[in-house]
């Protein structure tokens, strides 16, 4: 009976992480930039829903797979903002909102992680770092603009 629930945990596992690179396919699969920015950030705070629900399952490994999932995605959303070329401060629409929703994650992270055993808070601290890290450089563009 053990090796048969191994089993069928595995098989889930590997089907979420299959659904999660089709999300990303699609993310990228988007020829808008701006659009496809929103998507990604979409994709990491779905993947960060996840990262709650299957902790609290206690599967440390598919915990591991969405963090890497949502850190993929901010990543994705940063690299599209900045190859649109464009000012933040004269087309701020997209910018503005994704920092709004880097900040959002970044709290949402922070909430997971409190709820998360100590010993285990260290398999988020690279994606919050990072998605702290995105939001403080759109910020910065809002607030700055462009470097001459």
């Amino acid at each position: 009976m053990t090796f048969r629930f191994a089993i069928v945990a595995v098989v889930a596992v590997l089907g979420m992480a299959l659904s999660a690179r089709a999300d990303l396919k699609q993310v990228l699969a988007e020829p808008n930039l701006e659009k496809r920015s929103k998507l990604a950030l979409d994709n990491a705070s779905a993947a960060l829903k996840r990262v709650r629900e299957v902790y609290q399952k206690g599967d440390l490994d598919a915990v591991r797979a969405d963090a890497a999932e949502a850190l993929e995605s901010v990543n994705i959303a940063e690299k599209s903002l900045k190859e649109t070329g464009k000012d933040p401060r004269r087309s701020p629409k997209w910018f503005k909102r994704a920092e709004m929703e880097t900040r959002d994650l970044g709290r949402r992270i922070d909430s997971v992680q409190q709820e998360m055993n100590y010993a285990d808070r260290p398999l988020l601290d690279a994606l919050k770092t990072r998605t702290l890290q995105v939001h403080d450089e759109l910020l910065l563009g809002l607030m700055e603009g462009k470097r001459k």
